[in-house]
């Protein structure tokens, strides 16, 4: 019997998944100011993007990255074991550990990276991971590459983790979570996982990528929010291209963390350093982020003005009170009706389907930021008005 031929059987997959529905399509962004974006030639105001804050196109942070590329240039032009290891990076890891109270901070290129490389330094193939199951893809892959036992309970249930944890209870074991969930909004249980942590001696992982400039005081997260200290969650993941505007992840927590993840995260062992300049640039918007209590606030009143106008609407929002308001309308291809006549009224927002939610929970991820005006809340509820009951009632169109 012949191999199969990897190319074909690649090609049958997507031919599945388009006659499902469920086929993604890339597009190219030709030009950005703030929420506004072109697209298509089409300008289009834009409540998709995970630019919370609104400092991607910060003045402060274009002039940061223009002065460091004059000084550094562009490429860190290794790992950064080689030389590729910039005092911009080491000055960026000290304000992220200063801004989050931890001991010390890794820059890894991406958030999938860091989670990837932390775990597969931590566990171990006699070990346990026990799992929200609606954590980020990258925190269940990062598991899968350790080769550990990955456990995964229901969706912020403390007591299904103590379960899952009970499994194995001679095993080295990480509880690992999302703190903001990023398609569906909602906080963690963070005081109760800790908690359970401290009393079954496994460690706490967070995955704090939404919750990182939004939530806390001076903006350092869901952790901070909660009240946790390093000693509760000794491992914090944090990305810098979300409210921070940048780009690049990092992990924080004990010096000896972060000294054995120099040595065993292969992600970042063998990765090339991030661009110093960006470096630089994501330094001054960690400032920028901690002396914003005027753009959460800001943001926080357009999350409740979104909120209040859809229960008024009678919208079927999920319970979040972060900028991700998902709108869930169960049927995949509901929500790209959805999403096509809000861009038809001049609107962006992306339709969610399987496999990135699980089958029955499609929808519009619609998130908010610092850079909309209540104004352009009002015209988002306005076109929800008038698109989402049409749908509900099953007539098939907008």
């Amino acid at each position: 019997m012949p191999r199969p031929e990897l190319l074909a059987r690649l090609a049958e997959r997507q031919a599945e998944r388009e006659r499902a529905g469920l086929l993604r399509r890339l597009r190219a962004v030709e030009q950005a100011q703030g929420p506004r974006v072109r697209v298509d030639g089409r300008e289009l105001l834009a409540f998709c993007s995970n630019d919370y804050l609104g400092l991607a196109q910060h003045p402060e942070l274009i002039q940061a990255l223009q002065r460091a590329a004059d000084d550094c240039g562009v490429g860190s032009t290794a790992a950064h074991l080689v030389v590729g290891h910039h005092r911009e990076h080491a000055a960026l890891e000290e304000a992220l550990a200063d801004w989050t109270g931890r001991e010390r901070a890794l820059l890894f290129s991406t958030g999938y990276a860091a989670n990837l490389g932390a775990q597969q330094a931590l566990l171990g193939t006699d070990d346990l991971c026990v799992q929200d199951k609606l954590n980020h893809a990258c925190l269940l892959d990062g598991a899968r590459l350790a080769g550990c036992t990955l456990k995964r309970y229901l969706h912020a249930d403390v007591a299904g983790a103590a379960r899952q944890l009970a499994t194995a209870p001679q095993a080295a074991a990480l509880v690992a979570s999302d703190g903001v969930f990023s398609m569906d909004g909602d906080l963690a249980p963070l005081a109760g996982l800790a908690a359970l942590c401290a009393r079954e001696g496994a460690t706490l992982m967070i995955d704090d990528a939404h919750g990182l400039g939004v939530l806390g005081p001076r903006g350092a997260g869901s952790v901070a929010d909660a009240g946790l200290a390093q000693t509760d969650v000794p491992v914090l993941m944090a990305t810098l291209g979300k409210a921070l505007g940048c780009a690049g992840a990092f992990v924080a927590g004990p010096a000896a963390l972060i000294d054995g993840l120099t040595q065993f995260a292969r992600s970042w062992v063998y990765s090339t350093a991030l661009p110093p300049a960006l470096a630089a640039t994501a330094r001054v918007a960690v400032a920028l982020a901690r002396r914003s209590d005027d753009r959460r606030d800001h943001l926080a009143v357009l999350i409740a003005r979104f909120r209040t106008g859809a229960a008024q609407l009678g919208l079927p929002l999920a319970a979040s009170t972060t900028p991700i308001q998902p709108l869930l309308l169960g049927d995949s291809a509901a929500a790209m009706r959805a999403a096509a006549a809000l861009e038809a009224r001049g609107l962006l927002v992306t339709a969610i389907r399987p496999p990135t939610v699980p089958e029955g929970t499609a929808r519009l991820r619609i998130t908010l930021s610092a850079a909309h005006g209540e104004a352009d809340v009002d015209r988002l509820l306005d076109a929800l008005a008038e698109i989402v009951p049409p749908l509900r009632a099953g007539e098939g169109s907008a």
